[in-house]
C-alpha cells in the first residue's frame, strides 16, 4: 500500500501519461513488430522474488504498451470495431477501478445497479421499446449477449430447460441465423448444450442480407424432421460487411412460426442514434431482445456490451438462482439484484463509463459523431474507387470490402499495410469464397487527411504484392 505522498506522485504521473498518449497516439506506428522471443525476453527478469520502484514500473507498462500493441485508438486503424475510447469513459473506468463497486447485489452498490437500469430504459426508448418496461442487463461484450439470448429464447421456448436441461426436451432445438452472422451464436449454442448443430446457417442474398425464403424453407425442412424451432437471430451490421439483414421480414416470420426474435445489432445498433440512419434498422422495435456494444461505435473502453428486452419477467426465469448467503438489505424495495438477473455473478461497475460518456456528449453529439464517421466510410469508398480499386459491398455502414482490379492478392496487400504500420486493415471473406480486403471506420478521430493517407498506403502496398 503506498502512502498519500507517493499515491499523489503515481496519480499525477499517470495523468501524464494519458494525457501524452491521447496527444500522440496519431504520431505513431498503428502497429507493432510481431516478436513473442523479444516480448518474454523483456519480462523474462520479472521473477517477484523482491519489490520494484512503482514509478517505474507504471512508466516500463506504459512504455511496453506503448510498443506492443496495436494502436486501436489510433485514427488509421481500420479495423474489428475498436475505437478510440472517449475521454469521459477513461474517466469513469479509472474511477471504478477506484471504488471498486461490486454488481451483484443491489444493497451494495445501490447508485450503479440504478444507472445502468437507467440506461437500460433509455437505449431501449431509442431502439422503440416502451422504456418504461425495457429490461436488460449490462454484459462483457456482444458474444456475452448473444449468449444470454440464446439462454433466454430456450427458457421462454421450454420453460424446463433452466431446471431439467436439454436432455428433458422431446426435441432437438434449432435456430435460425444468417450465413454472415458472428460466430458467437456458434459459441454459445456449444456452452447451451444444444450443439453447435443447433445453428441454422440460412443463405444471405446479394447484399449479403438474410433470406427469407431460405428461412421459411429452412423451417419448414426442420419441423418436418421432427427439430424444435425456436428462435430467429437477425444482425445489423454484420461483422464481415455491414449488411443488415430485412428486420422487419423477420420480425414477420417470427410471429408468424412463433418464434423468439433476437437481433444482434452490437455495432450497426448505433444507427438508432443518429436520426438519417435510423431507417436502416426498421423493424427492430418487434424484437423481443436486442444486443448492443457500447464499445463499439459509442467509443467508450472495452467491454460494454448491452442486452435488452421488451419482456421484463425474462432474465429472472432464465437465471434466478437464489442463494442464502448473498444480501438481502433491499428485499423491501422494488428491485434488481444483478446476480438473479444475469449470467455474471459479482462483475465489474460496466454502466458508469457509457453514463458519463452519454451524459457529456448528448444524444446530439453521438449522433455527430457516427454521422461523421459514416462521412468518412463515404470518403473512403469514393477514394478506393477512383485508385483502380473495386468496391464489393456497399452497405450504408462505414465497412468497405474491396479487391484491386488487377488482381493483388488481398492478403500481400493488407500484410504489406500492417507491416508498414502506417495504418491496420484486413481481409475476410464474402459469400463464403470471395477473399477482399475489409477497412472500417469507428473512431470519431478519422478525418480526411486519413483516409487519404489509407489510399497513399494500399496503393503502395499493391505495387509491392504485384
Amino acid at each position: 500500500m503506498l502512502e498519500a505522498p507517493q499515491r499523489a506522485r503515481l496519480w499525477k504521473q499517470l495523468a501524464d501519461i494519458l494525457e501524452n498518449y491521447a496527444a500522440s497516439v496519431h504520431t505513431r506506428r498503428v502497429t507493432p513488430d510481431l516478436d513473442p522471443e523479444r516480448i518474454r525476453a523483456v519480462l523474462a527478469p520479472f521473477d517477484f522474488e523482491k519489490p520494484r520502484d512503482p514509478f517505474e514500473m507504471v512508466e516500463f507498462a506504459a512504455r511496453q504498451l506503448s510498443e506492443w500493441q496495436t494502436h486501436t485508438p489510433h485514427p488509421r486503424y481500420y479495423g474489428l470495431f475498436n475505437p478510440a475510447p472517449a475521454t469521459m469513459g477513461i474517466a469513469a473506468d479509472t474511477l471504478v477501478a477506484a471504488f471498486n463497486p461490486q454488481l451483484a447485489a443491489w444493497a451494495h452498490s445501490p447508485l450503479a445497479v440504478e444507472i445502468e437500469r437507467h440506461l437500460i430504459r433509455a437505449l431501449g426508448g431509442r431502439f422503440g421499446y416502451d422504456a418504461a418496461s425495457t429490461d436488460g442487463t449490462f454484459a462483457s461484450g456482444g458474444a456475452e449477449a448473444n449468449h444470454t439470448a440464446l439462454v433466454a429464447a430456450l427458457t421462454r421456448a421450454f420453460p424446463e430447460y433452466p431446471v431439467k436441461g436439454v436432455r428433458a426436451l422431446a426435441a432437438q432445438p434449432v435456430f435460425y441465423a444468417s450465413a454472415e452472422c458472428h460466430h458467437s451464436f456458434q459459441k454459445a449454442a456449444r456452452i447451451t448444450g444444444i450443439g453447435q448443430e443447433a445453428v441454422r446457417t440460412v443463405a444471405v442474398d446479394g447484399e449479403l442480407r438474410m433470406s427469407p425464403a431460405a428461412l421459411r424453407k429452412q423451417i419448414a425442412e426442420d419441423r418436418a424432421a421432427g427439430l424444435a424451432p425456436f428462435l430467429i437471430a437477425g444482425t445489423a451490421g454484420t461483422t464481415n460487411a455491414g449488411a443488415i439483414d430485412p428486420l422487419e421480414e423477420l420480425a414477420a416470420i417470427a410471429s408468424q412460426e412463433k418464434l423468439f426474435y433476437h437481433v444482434d445489432a452490437a455495432w450497426g445498433g448505433a444507427a438508432a442514434l443518429a436520426a438519417p440512419l435510423r431507417g436502416l434498422i426498421a423493424g427492430i422495435e418487434r424484437a423481443d431482445s436486442i444486443t448492443f456494444d457500447a464499445h463499439k461505435w459509442l467509443s467508450v473502453p472495452m467491454g460494454a456490451g448491452v442486452f435488452l428486452t421488451r419482456h421484463k419477467d425474462l432474465l429472472h426465469a432464465a437465471f434466478r438462482t437464489p442463494t442464502a448467503y448473498m444480501p438481502k438489505e433491499a428485499a423491501a424495495f422494488d428491485v434488481i439484484d444483478p446476480h438473479l438477473h444475469s449470467m455474471q455473478w459479482s462483475r465489474r461497475f460496466i454502466g458508469l463509463k457509457v453514463f458519463l460518456s452519454l451524459t457529456v456528449a448528448g444524444w446530439e453529439g453521438y449522433e455527430k459523431a457516427i454521422l461523421h464517421m459514416t462521412e468518412m466510410g463515404n470518403r473512403l469508398r469514393g477514394k478506393l474507387e477512383e485508385n483502380g480499386w473495386e468496391v464489393l459491398s456497399r452497405p450504408p455502414l462505414p465497412v468497405l470490402c474491396f479487391v484491386d482490379r488487377c488482381g493483388a492478392d488481398p492478403r500481400k496487400v493488407a500484410a504489406e499495410v500492417v507491416a508498414s504500420g502506417e495504418a491496420w486493415i484486413s481481409t475476410t471473406i464474402l459469400g463464403g469464397n470471395k477473399l477482399t480486403l475489409r477497412a472500417c471506420i469507428t473512431n470519431y478521430r478519422t478525418g480526411p487527411e486519413d483516409v487519404d493517407a489509407l489510399i497513399v498506403s494500399l496503393d503502395r502496398a499493391r505495387a509491392k504484392a504485384a
